[in-house]
This record gives C-alpha cells, structure tokens and sequence, in this order.
C-alpha cells in the first residue's frame, strides 16, 4: 500500500517511543495467566472520539457521520473562555495529511463475590485484577484538493496487549471494551484499517466540515455520497452515540458504548472487510454496507466467499431536537447476517434424545455441531441522544434480534436496553471534564437460555448451569482532562446476575484509565 510510506514520513518518533516504552513496562509488570480451554471471544475495536474534546483549531466529530459538522461556536463564548489544548501535538487546517496517535491503558479489578458454582467460561469469583493496554496511529492522505469529488485514502496501524478479567468470559456486558478477547493472539502491531472514502457532491453549496482522521476535507457539499471500501470497523459508522461510543474517554462497558444485541460483522479484533455508501442531506441521512464474515464464531479469519456469507447493515438518521436552540438525533438500525452458524434449539434437542452423544461422545449441547451454510441472523437497534443544556447531554438504545441462531462476532446478547447521561465540568471551571452515568439491561431468548442452562458454551459464556435472570449493569465515571492530550478516569461498575446466572453476583469492578492523544 502506498500509504505506509507515510507512516515513517510524518510519524512522531518520540511520542511513539514513549508509548512503546510505557506499554513494554506494563506488560513485563502483569503476570501470564493459564489459557482457557473453551473458545475465546473477540477483541472490539477502539473508537478514536476527539468530538469529546474542544480543539485548539478544529472540532472533527466522526460520530456524527463524516460529513455532518458541528455548529461553529458562538464569538462571545469563545472569547469568554479559554478553549483548552487536546491534543499532544496540533493539526492544521488545510493540510494534505493527518497524522495523529492515541494510547489507552485501563486498570481494572474487583473483590471476591457470591457464586454457587462456576463452569469453563464464569466470570472468576476470586479476587483479580488486569491491566489492557491499546495503541493506534492514524494516517490519511487527500490526493486532490477538490470539494465536491474529495477523495482520502485511509490507513492506520494498531497494537493490543494485557488482558481482561477472567480472560474477557463470564460476561455479556464485559467491562472492558479495550481487551484482547483472544489472549493468543500477538500484541505485535497490525493493520486496523485500510480504506478509501470518496464523496460525491450533488450540488456546489458547501457546508464547513471538521477535520480527523476519516475526513481530510475541509468543507463538503450540502447533499452528496460518500463511497468507503477496505477494512473498517463498523461502529466508526453505524449506531454512533456523542454521549455513549467512546470506551476511550466515556464509558467501557461493551453494551454501554455499542447495541449489545447488533452481531455487527468483524473477526476478533473487531475489524472486516467490505463496503458502504451513504447519502447526507441537511436534516438526514442513510447508509448501508456489505461486510465479510468470519469462518468461525469469533474467529480471526474471514469467510472471503460474500455469495455464502456476508453481513448486511443499514441505517436511517435523523437530526432533530427535541430542545429548542440545541442538538439532537435518532437513528434506525437494521442488520442480516449470513454465515455458517449453528442453531440453539437443535443442539440442545439432539443433545437431550442421545443423538449427539451417541455420534460424538459430547456430554453436554455443542452449538457447533448444528451449524448450517447460510444461516441468517437477523436484529434491528434504536439509538437516539439528546443535549438538555449546555452542559448535560442523555442517550438511550434499545436492540432486539431473533436469538435462535448462535452469537457469532460480538457478544451473546439477544436484547438489550440502555440509558444514559454525561455532565461537563463547566460549572466548576473544567470545560472537558466529563462525569458520566448509565443503566443496561441485557437479556437472551429461551432457546439461548436453554442452551446455557443445561451446559452448552457459548464463545463468551457458560457456566454448566443457568438459573436465568437478566444481567443489569451500573457504570458510573469521571474522566479528567490533566494537561494538553492527557486524560485520567475513574470508573466503576456494578454488575448482577453475572452471565444472566442469578445464583452468581453482584459483582463490582473498579477501574482506572489513562488516555493520550497525540
């Protein structure tokens, strides 16, 4: 690809030297644990959120849609306080090239809990503690300098170390949205993505646009198509959230930040290959995307044969308020997923008459011996925010999908629903200082329930048993913005019924986060 040529080009030696170093410490300070033998789940992708953050020059706000700028802010505001630097290093307006770096690392742990008894994939009932850590770099490059037919070209680079507690099982909502939910798999970077975005203007009226990573233009058309081919991560695009998308600076549990029950297409580290189109209006927008499916739940590899396996998504949104003078939206999503999945209710069937012990010797329902080419799994999401003040912003999602066929790529939820706020700290003088609260409910249907209950394992869970309640999760954060690109949270959450098993829990994590941006 012509675009690693950039990386040692425009890179920052030493910011990436001071990650690596502080990285290397953390993970020579942790301990290896004993590998899991049942399957291992995957690993989400990081969201790159500086929306969260008032720029020195540029606000770029990628979960509003690329394309989709922020109103500029009022003359009298922006004199009125001083905008605080984010950022380790500047980008500039008007540049060819972006360069820009981030690192994540998050301590968590918890104390020991009630359990009456624990299988091959529990959430661990001991006392443990676990330290994730996740680096990006973000290069693009704008080839032309046109407005209405811009073009970027997209590559960024990644590294995944540490673990997460209880090697990332036991759980549907995970605490942790940064961890390597396949603990053999490297740490040694990797391409995250590789993509071209191209956009099509419909029309010459321009409209400012904020620059990042995904988006080197400086303005776009008012109505216009924008193409994205490559390898992606579908949540930079789809069911984005201002107030609940950025395990990075907000949240980070997995169905706080995304809609637990989207089986949203990716390989392990969260990443698939495919594309998408969307159209951009004033007041709207839709898009849809085709994506590849892994071979295998939670694999690494893709199924590359789209005729047998292929993941479809779309979505409607909506900007509208509901509050006169500020910002709001909601979004529709839908997404059919084809692959070689297995179905709950067949395998507990056959494992029940004797059929599949007598054929394989199996002592308990094993989802992976009624898998069928071209099972579809099917869902839809609803995801709406809204500003209240200047200060306090809500947001909600609720998801549901059919639940007869196995959890595949992201985590083992049939439905799910969430609620949520943020407060910033201008009223005690720290304008990008967060505080933050949410409330998720995650149930599955009675076939998946079943399937637990007398033994079966999913790629996330399995306790041998299940006496079935919904797994409801608190989390409450601050994060603190300390100097330039560095942020320091606090966060904890409070997990019950734990892998929807009520004989096990509640159980509370505490973590701590450190975030910069270069």
């Amino acid at each position: 690809m012509r675009l690693l040529r950039l990386i040692p080009r425009f890179a920052s030696p030493a910011s990436l030297a001071v990650a690596a170093l502080f990285g290397a410490a953390l993970a020579a300070a942790q301990p290896p644990d004993a590998l899991p033998s049942a399957p291992e789940p995957q690993l989400k992708r990081v969201q790159f959120s500086p929306q969260e953050m008032p720029s020195l020059i540029l606000r770029w706000n990628p979960l509003e849609g690329a394309a989709n700028p922020t109103p500029a802010a009022d003359p009298g505001q922006r004199e009125s306080e001083d905008i605080p630097i984010v950022s380790m290093t500047p980008h500039f307006e008007g540049s060819q090239y972006w360069l820009s770096g981030q690192a994540n690392i998050i301590f968590q742990g918890r104390l020991p809990f009630h359990s009456l008894y624990q299988g091959p994939n529990s959430f661990r009932n001991s006392a443990e503690y676990k330290t994730s850590l996740l680096g990006t770099l973000y290069t693009a490059y704008r080839p032309t300098h046109s407005i209405r037919y811009s073009n970027d070209l997209i590559l960024d680079v990644e590294s995944a170390g540490g673990r997460g507690l209880s090697q990332a099982l036991g759980l549907a909502g995970f605490t942790n949205l940064d961890v390597v939910r396949n603990p053999y798999l490297s740490a040694a970077p990797y391409l995250a993505r590789y993509e071209i975005h191209q956009v099509i203007g419909l029309t010459t009226q321009t409209i400012n646009q904020e620059l990042g990573p995904f988006t080197l233009a400086p303005k776009a058309p008012v109505r216009r198509i924008e193409f994205r081919v490559g390898r992606m991560t579908l949540p930079d695009f789809f069911d984005v959230n201002p107030v609940g998308s950025d395990s990075h600076l907000q949240f980070m549990n997995w169905t706080v930040d995304d809609n637990g029950a989207w089986d949203y297409a990716a390989d392990t580290r969260g990443y698939t290959v495919g594309g998408m189109a969307e159209y951009d209006d004033r007041a709207w927008s839709v898009r849809y995307g085709v994506f590849a499916m892994p071979v295998v739940a939670n694999g690494i590899d893709l199924d590359w044969a789209f005729s047998r396996a292929h993941g479809q998504n779309g979505e409607f949104e909506l900007r509208h308020s509901f509050v006169p003078g500020r910002e709001g939206a909601t979004r529709l999503l839908f997404f059919a997923n084809r692959a070689h999945m297995g179905n709950y209710r067949e395998a507990v069937i056959d494992f029940l008459n004797g059929r599949d012990t007598a054929l394989y010797g199996v002592t308990r329902p094993t989802i992976t011996l009624h898998e069928h080419f071209g099972a579809l799994k099917y869902g839809f999401g609803y995801n709406t925010e809204q500003d209240i003040t200047k200060n306090l912003r809500v947001f909600g999602r609720f998801g549901w999908n059919e639940g007869q066929h196995e959890s595949f790529c992201y985590t083992e939820v049939d439905q799910t629903v969430v609620s949520g706020a943020d407060y910033a700290g201008r009223r005690w003088h720290r304008p990008v200082d967060k505080i933050g609260a949410a409330v998720v409910s995650n149930a599955i249907k009675k076939d998946h329930q079943n399937y637990l209950k007398h033994g079966g394992l999913g790629f996330l869970l399995g306790d041998g048993n299940l006496s079935y309640g919904r797994e409801n999760i608190v989390e409450t954060y601050y994060n603190w913005h300390a100097w330039r690109g560095m942020f320091y949270a606090v966060d904890i959450q409070h997990l019950n019924n734990p892998g929807y098993n009520r004989v096990r829990g509640p159980v509370w994590v505490g973590s701590v986060r450190a975030h910069v941006d270069f």
